[in-house]
């Protein structure tokens, strides 16, 4: 009897255990969206910046030969 028991005790213990484990990678992995998505809107708003200041700099005529 008291080896069922403790065979359910420890199935229980690992289904916890998989449980919070499944959990800790979701949150990573919802963290590295988060980082990604952060740094992708950083890149477009640098890029949108970047390209409107090499309009400026570009000369307005074409170079002659």
């Amino acid at each position: 009897m008291y080896e069922y028991e403790f065979q359910q005790l420890r199935a229980a213990d690992l289904i916890r255990r998989a449980d919070h484990e499944r959990q800790v990678r979701e949150a990573a992995r919802d963290r590295a969206a988060a980082r990604d998505r952060a740094a992708g809107e950083a890149a477009e708003s640098s890029a949108e910046h970047e390209s409107q200041s090499r309009r400026l700099c570009r000369p307005r005529s074409a170079r002659t030969a």
